[in-house]
Parts: C-alpha cells; structure tokens; sequence
C-alpha cells in the first residue's frame, strides 16, 4: 500500500471488515432514464457478489446472453451494492425467474439506449467501522475534517492488483514480451493494472513533493527531487496541500475539457475552489503529455512498451456529503460519502487509518 505523504500523523486501529452488512455502494446515474425505449433497465441490489457473478445468475435464470446486458461499472464483492443493467425488453417478463436471495431487482423502467461502461455520475458509500474508541474517533473526524477542506489522492484502490497486490507485474511482464496469454480480456485486464501501479507510484512522488514543499525551501526540494533551479519557484505559496506545478494538465471538475497550466498562482486558487483538478497519466499511445517540470517528473512513471490507448485520470478528487455519526455504545463509526465515478472507497479508508 501507499505511504500517506499528508500532514497527518496518526495509526488509527477500528474494525473495517467490508461486508454485505457494513459496506453499501450505491450508483448514481449520469442522467435520468427516459421511462421508453428498447431497453429494460433493472436497479438491482446484489449482496457478496461480484457483478460478474451476478451476471451469470440472471443469465442463467432468464436466459439472456451476458454481452446484452449493459451496465456502468463494475461493483464491489463484499457489499451490498445497487446499481443499474440494461436489458432488451423481451425480457421483461421472465425477470420473475430470478431466484437467488442475494440479487434483488428494486425497480424496473425503460430507456432508449443500453447502458455503457462509464455511464454513471459516480457513487454513494455507507461504511461502518467497529472498536472505535473516543481517541479514534477524534482522528477520524479530524482527517475527515482535512479531506472536506483539501481533498483527497484519487489511487486506485487495492482491487485493482489483485488479492496479493501483484498482478500488475504480470501486465509489466507482457508489456515487455516476457509473458503471453491467449485471452485477451485477461491480457488487457493485467496490462491496465500495471497502467495503474504507474499512476499510484506517480502520484505518491507528487504527494511527497508537496509534503517537502511544506517544510523546506522550494530551492532545497529542488536540490532533493534533482529538479532544475527555480522549477518550483512560488510553488510554495500555494495555499493548498497539494501543489500545482508549471506544465501540469489540468481539467475542470467534476468533468470537462484537458488545459495546461500556465499560471499556477492563478489556477491554484480554482483547484481550492474546486472548479479544476489535476491529472495524472495512464501511461499509453496517444498519451497527451504533461510539460515543463511536470513532465519531468511524469517521464520516470511513463512506459513507451504499452501499446494501450493512455490516457488522463484526476490525481486528486473532492468527496462530497461527508456525514459521521459516532454510537458510542456500539464502538462503531457509521460514515457516508460521494466520490465520481473511477474512484475508491477504500483509499479513504486508508486515509483514516493513516495506512
């Protein structure tokens, strides 16, 4: 996992076991359904599935082919999760056939498109956290209390590489042709999470330079990042944690057109604003590259080999309607939140724990 680079020193040691019980995930469209169409749209509720196993129980039960049902993304196993699929109409009526106690359907609507990969606002996040002491409780509101202020570092999350953190090295090894497999979803699968392990690693240096940036001179971070005098001139006087640097690629947020940075001073004072992001690479052909010392720094974290398509991410994200309630008499800690679609759950988590 990342070393936290952030103004928070804390080891934070609740209980959080991600169940059906203690983790709910909820989708949220990215525009409502226009109630006709061609297509049957479901919100259905699955409880410690993964979506692909809860796939193949309505395939199996309704008789429909796993390529015609259409849906946004891909949801967390151990939670109970909501999310929306698209079906032909046709199979409206053999829906009933559905009969397995942890797939629910809640609603049932049409619509004139299938529904896509990417096609959603973002999602919703119950979490309950147990042993919660009054000590710890403090430190969860207070990092909670930072995140609502600055933000948060949008890693992928620990889902990506696998139950022992790795298979990104299996897409690093068929990237440089020292492994192949023959199925290809499997193939681009391990290659996108080594796209990933590349973004994390770029990430947590930029987090390290703005942690440095808060304690030293910008001359004496550029001596120990081995960047050009004057690269980080008046960077330090951002007011934001995370800094911006000259030739970043920014973007308006929560979503909108790429830009370079050219006044940081100036952008700066949109990203406290929260009307601009920066972005981070997936390393790819096609990348649209940073500049200036961004790119200097981004250079180390690019991998020419990958002929996957690259691209920009949000390298840093503002989770919104942050609600904690503590219950004392249980020791838990229930919190809600909202992050844009793309995003995990669990490096919040990680946050809170100082992980």
């Amino acid at each position: 996992m990342h070393k936290w680079l952030m103004p928070l020193s804390h080891k934070n040691s609740f209980l959080f076991k991600p169940s059906s019980r203690d983790f709910t995930v909820e989708e949220i469209p990215l525009y409502p359904f226009s109630g006709d169409g061609e297509h049957l749209i479901i919100k259905v509720r699955k409880k410690d599935l993964s979506t692909w196993e809860m796939l193949d129980i309505i395939s199996n039960s309704i008789g429909v082919r796993k390529r015609e049902i259409g849906y946004a993304g891909l949801k967390d196993k151990y939670a109970m999760t909501i999310q929306y699929l698209s079906l032909p109409i046709q199979y409206e009526k053999s829906l009933s056939k559905i009969d397995d106690k942890r797939v629910k359907i809640l609603e049932i609507t049409r619509h004139r498109n299938k529904i896509r990969i990417g096609h959603l606002k973002g999602n919703r996040f119950f979490l309950r956290f147990k042993k919660v002491l009054g000590v710890q409780k403090e430190m969860i509101e207070s990092v909670l209390r930072w995140i609502e202020q600055e933000g948060s570092p949008n890693y992928f999350g620990v889902q990506r590489f696998g139950n022992d953190g790795d298979n990104w090295i299996e897409g690093q090894e068929l990237v440089h042709k020292s492994m192949r497999l023959r199925d290809k979803k499997m193939q681009e699968f391990l290659i996108s999470a080594y796209q990933s392990k590349l973004f994390n690693d770029w990430l947590s240096k930029r987090i390290e330079i703005s942690r440095l940036l808060q304690e030293f001179k910008s001359s004496e971070v550029e001596r120990l990042q081995n960047l050009p005098k004057d690269s980080l001139k008046d960077t330090k006087s951002q007011k934001q944690f995370f800094k911006l640097l000259e030739g970043d690629i920014l973007m308006h947020y929560p979503y909108g057109k790429i830009f370079y940075n050219e006044d940081s001073l100036k952008e700066s004072d949109r990203f406290i604003q929260k009307d601009i992001s920066i972005t981070g690479a997936l390393s790819g052909r096609k990348l649209k590259e940073a500049k200036g010392v961004s790119y200097l720094i981004e250079k180390a974290f690019l991998d020419p080999k990958i002929k996957a398509t690259g691209t920009r991410r949000y390298a840093w994200i503002f989770p919104q309607d942050i609600n904690g309630k503590y219950i004392p008499q249980e020791a838990h800690y229930e919190l809600s939140f909202y992050l844009p679609k793309g995003s995990y759950a669990t490096v919040v988590v990680d946050m809170l724990r100082g992980s």
